[in-house]
């Protein structure tokens, strides 16, 4: 099967979870009510087949859930992930083999290296088809409109590709761009991305920065992008690593870049240093609106696409939503990594609805004193995206992370907030986050929810709760005698728990 987002689609057709929707519907606000339900309920992807005034069809809610994540990274359940961050992990921190054993499976993972190096395609599908010139129009494209105080259409899901004019190093990022006119769009990146620090150089020496939006990639390169893990590779050999095989690229039409040869849709265009609109207000990941914030302009000459190409978007906002799914996936991948980069970390989680970034629950096996502090502290440092981490809660390696119920008793019974809690002042913020006083700078709190041990306290734990071995054991056996052979006690619904919301009236 192709490694294309055709072939994704198909994939996910034939495994049904594919909907295509022939009914005609509007890409202002209309999609993406439909789809906002689909993902609440955890429903299957969408195509829409007959969107109004669009020549291509829309498709979106591709990576709705953490099962069709797994299938774009060409792995079958959640739990390879894992194995995946294991093999990143070592590159990223080589060690010495000590074993024959170890010897083979770094000689494997150098053979992995190797394959994912990206081909290259002199006859591109994404090429088929050349508009430029007055022929170019950006409203041919059916982007969407999420929300009804955002500001215009947007693109969200497209490769933003630069280059380094020192080096000639790429950078491929996901920014989002806002449709300005006809043949011009603004980006909004962060100051610290790959792209703006590139468009920085190019003001430096006078040039302009050539730019590439390569649209309808396959899944798994946007989920490469996407992954801002500090492994020394460029992201096309990162999605090769993750795909196993690498990516073909092709050269584009006018400017000096490379893009996926597969892309359904390519713009092309230059960003002139300190040319800028306003870009915003739209619907962010925090669940609310954000500001208006003069952004590069970026002026397309020339359109590429695929014939009868898929125009593939996505939405942000209060979770649950696909970048939501596509970061609970992604923490699988990191959690080797970070354990790498900090050995007491035994396991980590970060909670959808804290926004996946927002709260980090981290268990470790205590061995010292003050060693919670020093883990949350060395946890912040230990990947670029956990700089924008607010919270940070540190449990004993018995308590279940992902169990909010565990969690919580852990907080509440092991916490003296005078002692345990402690503040990180004038940080560097997220600037879509309203809770902080100033705009781009905040605050972090670490929460030590461990076991306390001389000298953190100076009287003696109580001893945990335990049942009797030999009851419980005598139990397990007599379970069918008992007549409760039926009831599952490892899927046990939360809602009995009164976590449901009670009705209102």
């Amino acid at each position: 099967m192709a490694r294309d987002l055709r072939g994704f689609i198909q994939q996910l057709e034939q495994r049904g979870q594919l909907r295509r929707i022939s009914s005609l519907v509007d890409s202002d606000l209309e999609i993406a009510e439909i789809s906002n339900r689909l993902l609440q309920a955890g429903g299957p992807a969408l195509l829409f087949e007959n969107v109004k005034g669009a020549k291509f069809p829309v498709a979106i809610n591709l990576l709705g859930t953490e099962q069709r994540v797994c299938w774009a990274m060409n792995r079958s359940k959640p739990q390879e992930l894992e194995e995946l961050g294991q093999k990143l992990g070592m590159l990223q921190q080589p060690k010495p083999p000590k074993k024959i054993s170890q010897a083979v499976d770094f000689g494997k993972l150098l053979f992995d290296v190797v394959k994912a190096k990206p081909g290259r395609n002199f006859f591109p599908p994404c090429q088929e088809v050349v508009i430029e010139g007055d022929e170019l129009d950006l409203n041919s494209i059916p982007m969407i409109r999420p929300y009804p105080g955002d500001a215009g259409k947007i693109i969200t899901l497209g490769l933003v590709i630069t280059k380094d004019c020192e080096t000639g190093t790429p950078n491929v990022g996901v920014y989002r761009l806002q449709l300005q006119s006809p043949t011009t769009m603004t980006v909004h990146w962060l100051s610290v991305r790959g792209g703006a620090r590139h468009l920085r150089k190019a003001a430096e020496r006078g040039k302009k920065l050539e730019v590439a939006i390569a649209l309808g990639v396959d899944p798994l390169i946007i989920l490469a992008a996407a992954t801002p893990i500090p492994v020394d590779l460029s992201e096309w050999l990162f999605a090769g690593l993750y795909g196993d095989s690498g990516v073909s690229l092709a050269k584009c039409k006018t400017v000096d870049l490379e893009v996926p040869a597969q892309s359904e849709i390519v713009l092309e265009g230059t960003i002139t240093p300190g040319e800028e609109l306003p870009d915003g207000p739209f619907g962010d990941h925090m669940g609310y609106y954000g500001g208006v914030e003069d952004s590069p302009l970026v002026r397309f000459h020339c359109m590429t696409h695929r014939k009868d190409p898929i125009y593939l978007t996505t939405f942000s906002g209060r979770p649950p939503k696909e970048e939501a799914m596509m970061a609970i996936a992604l923490n699988r991948i990191y959690t080797p990594i970070l354990r790498q980069q900090v050995s007491e970390i035994k396991d980590f989680f970060l909670p959808m609805e804290a926004l996946s970034y927002k709260a980090a629950i981290i268990s470790i096996d205590k061995a010292y004193p003050g060693q919670a502090r020093r883990a949350a502290l060395a946890f912040w440092s230990a990947l670029p995206q956990f700089t924008y981490t607010k919270f940070v809660i540190v449990v004993d390696k018995d308590i279940n992370i992902r169990d909010p119920r565990q969690v919580v008793w852990a907080i509440t019974s092991k916490v003296d907030p005078v002692r345990d809690v402690f503040i990180l002042p004038n940080t560097p913020f997220d600037s879509l986050d309203f809770a902080s006083e100033k705009i781009g700078l905040g605050g972090r709190m670490g929460i030590d929810a461990t076991t306390k041990m001389p000298p953190e306290t100076d009287h003696d734990w109580g001893e945990p709760l335990e049942s009797d071995e030999d009851t419980a054991a005598m139990v397990d056996r007599r379970w069918a005698e008992y007549g409760l052979a039926d009831i599952n006690l490892t899927d046990v619904d939360p809602n009995c728990f009164g976590y449901e919301m009670p009705p209102q009236p």
